[in-house]
C-alpha cells in the first residue's frame, strides 16, 4: 500500500497514515481468515453457532479504529478551512451542514433611513462564522435587526458575508411576546443563572417555559424545511435550544445532531432546581453528540442524566443510552479562527497603541489595563475594579500611571439583575474616579456601548494587561482573542481560574476573581513583568491557540459524528439475519472507513 500523495500529507502526517495502514492490514488479514473459516465450517456437518466470526471481528476492528484514530488525529492534523472541507468531503460526503443559534452573524439595522450592517462582537459568532463559511452551510438564527426584513428574499434567506457570499443565513422571526418568554424568560432568567452559579437566583415561570417550548418547535420546523435530505448535519448552539434536538430527531431520525452547550453545566444537585429538568435532559439526549468546553461539565451533565432519567451510562465510551438511542458526551474546547481575519487590515502594534492612547487622551507612557465583555454579572466586572483599587491601596505609586479601560457592551437590559449591575458599575466607577483623580487623570474609563471587532482588536493590541475575571465561564474567547492579537509577543493575560480557557492558557497569570487582594497582586506582577518573560509566556499561548483553533473544534465534532454514523451503519448490518452477502456488506463498510481515514 502506497502512502498518500502530498495533498494528503498536508492534512495528515505520515505517522498517522502508517497507523491506519497497519490497522487496515489487520482488518484485511482477519477478514480473510474469518471467511476461510466460515467456508470450511459450511462444508462440515457441525451444528450452527450463534456467533459470526466475520461480524464479531468487524465490530472489534471498528472499535479499535475509533479508539486509535481519535487518539492521534487531532494532534497531527494542521486544522484550517481547507482541512475542514476535506473532512466533510471524505468523512461525511454530500452532507448538508445546518447551524442553529439564537444570535445571527450579520444584523441589518435602519439608521437615519439607511440600512446599516452590524457584525456583532460575539464570542459565539466569532467562533461559528468561519466554520459555517468553510462548510458553505445554512445558518438559522433569530432576525432581530430593524432592517432584517428588508434584506431577505421571499424565503427569508440572505447570502452572507455580503462582500464574499459563502453560505445562507435563514432568519427566524419572533414576536415580542416570544422574545420575552423564550429568551429573556426561561433562557436568561432561568437557565443562565442556574448554570453559572454566580449567586444570582434563577427564576422559573411556567409561561416562560411554554414559550421556550413553542420557539424551539418553530426552529425545529424551519430546520426540517431547510434540510435538503434525511441526513443533514445539524449543529445546535447553546442553552436557548435544549428541547430542539428531540424535536428534530422526531422528524429527521437519520440526522446527525450535534448540540454544543457553550455555558457551564452545574452539578446534579444544582440542576435539580429546574422544574422541567427531565424535559431539558430528554430534549438534549435527542442529540447524536452533546458537547461542552471541558470534561468537568461533561461529568456534571452525565451525573444529572444518571440521577433523573432511566438510562445506561457507558463511561469508558463517554456515551449515554436512552430509549434505544446513543448520545456521545464529549469535551470540545472552543476557540477562534487562525489567523484571525479581524487583524488583516490593522496597523502594527505600536501604531494601534498610539491611536488608542490618543483617542482617550492618555499620555504615551500610560500603562493600560483592559477588560472586554458584555455587561453581565458572571463576568466579574465590579470584582476587577475592586482588585484595581487594591493595587492602588497597597502600591499608591501606580496612581496616575495606569488606567483601566473597560468595554462592557449593554446586554439584556430588560432583566432586573442586568439593570442593577449596570447601575452598580456606573456608581462604582464614579466613586472610584473621584477618590483617585489627579487633574485630568481618571483611572477607570467605562465604555458601556457596542464596539466592532476591529475596534476591540485595536484595543487588544494597545494593552499592557488584559483582565478576564469571570466568576464562572464556559470557555471565554476574549482571552484567546487577546493572545491572537499580540503578534508582537508582548502583553500579559490575567485569567480567572473559573474560565474554561484557564485549562489551556497555562502561561497566563491565573487568579481567583473572588480574591481582590490576589488579583491586585497579579496586576502588579503584570505591570512589572519583563519583556522577555512576556515574550516567553505569550509565545506559548499563541502556539496553543494556533493549534487548538476553531477549525479543530468543529472538525473534531464532525469526525466524531462520522464515526458515530459508521457505527450505526455497522449495527444495522450486524442486526440483520445472517446471509451470504453480509460479509460483503461489512467489508464494504470497512472500505468506506478506510477511505475516510485516508
Amino acid at each position: 500500500m502506497n502512502p498518500p500523495d502530498s495533498g494528503f500529507l498536508d492534512l495528515y502526517s505520515y505517522e498517522l497514515w502508517t497507523i491506519f495502514s497497519l490497522l487496515l492490514s489487520v482488518v484485511a488479514v482477519s477478514l480473510s481468515a474469518a471467511l476461510i473459516w466460515r467456508s470450511r465450517r459450511a462444508q462440515s456437518a457441525a451444528a450452527p453457532v450463534n456467533t459470526d466470526p466475520v461480524l464479531d471481528q468487524a465490530r472489534k476492528l471498528l472499535h479499535e479504529f475509533e479508539k486509535n484514530s481519535r487518539s492521534v488525529d487531532d494532534v497531527l492534523i494542521n486544522w484550517s478551512p481547507e482541512t475542514l472541507r476535506q473532512v466533510l468531503k471524505t468523512e461525511l460526503p454530500d452532507a448538508q451542514v445546518i447551524v442553529v443559534s439564537n444570535r445571527e452573524p450579520y444584523i441589518h439595522n435602519l439608521v437615519d433611513g439607511e440600512v446599516k450592517l452590524l457584525v456583532p462582537a460575539s464570542g459565539l459568532v466569532s467562533a461559528l462564522e468561519p466554520v459555517t463559511r468553510a462548510c458553505s452551510g445554512t445558518w438559522i438564527a433569530h432576525g432581530g435587526g430593524s432592517a432584517d426584513h428588508l434584506t431577505v428574499d421571499d424565503k427569508d434567506r440572505i447570502q452572507v458575508p455580503p462582500d464574499r457570499p459563502a453560505y445562507t443565513l435563514r432568519r427566524v422571526w419572533l414576536s415580542e411576546e416570544e422574545q420575552q418568554g423564550y429568551y429573556y424568560g426561561f433562557a436568561n432568567d432561568g437557565l443562565w443563572p442556574l448554570c453559572h452559579i454566580a449567586f444570582t437566583r434563577p427564576i422559573f415561570r411556567a409561561s416562560d417555559f411554554e414559550m421556550y417550548e413553542a420557539v424551539n418547535q418553530k426552529f425545529a420546523d424551519i430546520v426540517v424545511e431547510e434540510a435538503q435530505n434525511e441526513r443533514p448535519i445539524v449543529l445546535i448552539q447553546d442553552y436557548h435550544f435544549a428541547l430542539l434536538p428531540r424535536m428534530i430527531r422526531q422528524r429527521l431520525p437519520d440526522a446527525i445532531i450535534i448540540t454544543f452547550w457553550h455555558i457551564p453545566w452545574p452539578n446534579s444537585e444544582v440542576f435539580s432546581i429546574c422544574p422541567w429538568r427531565e424535559k431539558v435532559l430528554d430534549g438534549l439526549l435527542g442529540s447524536s453528540i452533546v458537547g461542552f468546553h471541558i470534561q468537568f461539565h461533561c461529568n456534571n451533565f452525565t451525573e444529572s442524566v444518571d440521577r433523573f432519567l432511566e438510562s445506561r451510562i457507558e463511561r469508558e465510551d463517554a456515551s449515554i443510552s436512552y430509549h434505544g438511542e446513543t448520545t456521545l458526551v464529549h469535551a470540545y474546547p472552543i476557540s477562534i479562527e487562525w489567523p484571525p481575519t479581524s487583524l488583516e487590515n490593522l496597523p502594527p502594534v505600536s501604531e494601534c497603541r498610539r491611536e488608542v492612547l490618543q483617542r482617550f487622551g492618555l499620555a504615551p507612557e500610560t500603562r493600560l489595563c483592559i477588560g472586554v465583555e458584555r455587561m453581565d454579572y458572571t463576568k466579574g466586572i465590579v470584582d476587577r475594579f475592586m482588585a484595581f483599587e487594591e493595587l492602588f491601596r497597597t502600591h499608591p505609586e501606580w496612581i496616575g500611571r495606569v488606567v483601566f479601560l473597560q468595554i462592557a457592551a449593554p446586554s439584556r437590559g430588560t432583566l432586573p439583575a442586568y439593570r442593577q449591575l449596570h447601575e452598580d458599575c456606573l456608581r462604582y466607577v464614579e466613586e472610584f474616579n473621584e477618590r483617585y483623580a489627579r487633574g485630568d487623570y481618571r483611572p477607570i474609563i467605562l465604555l458601556d456601548e457596542h464596539h466592532t471587532q476591529e475596534d476591540i482588536c485595536r484595543i487588544y493590541r494597545a494593552a499592557d494587561i488584559c483582565v478576564v475575571s469571570s466568576l464562572h465561564d464556559g470557555m471565554n474567547l476574549v482571552a484567546k482573542e487577546f493572545v491572537a492579537a499580540r503578534d508582537d509577543e508582548q502583553g500579559v493575560l490575567v485569567l480567572s481560574t473559573f474560565a474554561g480557557a484557564s485549562r489551556e492558557l497555562l502561561e497566563a497569570i491565573v487568579v481567583n476573581p473572588y480574591d481582590p487582594t490576589a488579583v491586585g497582586e497579579a496586576l502588579l506582577h503584570g505591570l512589572t513583568m519583563s519583556a522577555d518573560e512576556q515574550r516567553e509566556r505569550m509565545r506559548r499561548m499563541r502556539e496553543m491557540v494556533r493549534g487548538n483553533n476553531v477549525y479543530r473544534w468543529a472538525g473534531s465534532m464532525l469526525v466524531d459524528a462520522a464515526r458515530l454514523r459508521k457505527r450505526n451503519e455497522l449495527n444495522e448490518v450486524t442486526s440483520q439475519p445472517p446471509s451470504s452477502g453480509q460479509a460483503d456488506n461489512v467489508i464494504s463498510l470497512l472500505d468506506r472507513t478506510r477511505g475516510a481515514a485516508r
